[in-house]
């Protein structure tokens, strides 16, 4: 699904999901990254506001920042939000002059019911490193990690790991990390706790939310 595609019905996006799934690298194919971008939308009065920020890593210095605002064209469906946002955050990312190594995804990869996440979907979209790192659990069961940051547990949906509850601070709320596109899980651990210097959320992630509100 491309920025200019036809807007799917909830069926078909399913199917397509179905179609796109096995298609996702879940081995890493990407070397250490010098780039590491954050990707998060918000959507209100009808529009998916898009933002895409890239930082340098691991001086975590801003590098640039690319935006977009579209309309809805797409139900609120779960499972399936990937199609109300994607379109949004594939032209945010066309606004940027360099593309980063590896792209932080607000939202899950693996940790999906069909297995195909927004994180995921976006990295089979732009052929790109992507890593789900989302706020919430979707799907899947975890013991509670420790409270000492770097500390995670497994999260297994349907008898396979799907990626991990980690904690990025001392005694704060988890994120949900698990793979999107092109990483392994490993990786996107690593990648993601070194990003979450002082905040729960990695500081590219936090940049793009932040961003996406003041649309």
């Amino acid at each position: 699904m491309s920025a200019g595609d036809a807007t799917p019905t909830p069926k078909e996006a399913v199917a397509l999901q179905r179609v796109l799934a096995p298609r996702i690298v879940r081995t890493r194919r990407c070397a250490e990254p010098r780039t590491v971008a954050g990707a998060d939308t918000s959507i209100r009065a009808g529009r998916v506001h898009a933002v895409v920020c890239v930082f340098s890593f691991p001086a975590l210095e801003w590098l640039e920042t690319g935006s977009s605002v579209r309309p809805v064209e797409f139900p609120y469906v779960p499972g399936l939000l990937t199609f109300r946002e994607l379109p949004a955050l594939r032209e945010a990312y066309g606004k940027l002059a360099r593309e980063p190594d590896v792209i932080l995804m607000d939202g899950q990869g693996l940790a999906h019911p069909r297995r195909i996440g927004i994180a995921s979907h976006l990295g089979l979209a732009l052929d790109r490193p992507t890593v789900g790192c989302a706020k919430t659990l979707l799907v899947g069961e975890h013991r509670p990690p420790g409270p000492r940051r770097g500390s995670r547990t497994r999260l297994v949906h349907r008898g396979e790991v799907v990626g991990a509850c980690l904690r990025t601070q001392n005694g704060v709320k988890p994120v949900y990390v698990s793979i999107g596109h092109r990483v392994d899980l490993p990786f996107a651990l690593r990648i993601v706790l070194r990003c979450a210097r002082r905040y729960r959320l990695p500081e590219p992630i936090r940049a793009a939310d932040q961003a996406a509100g003041r649309l």
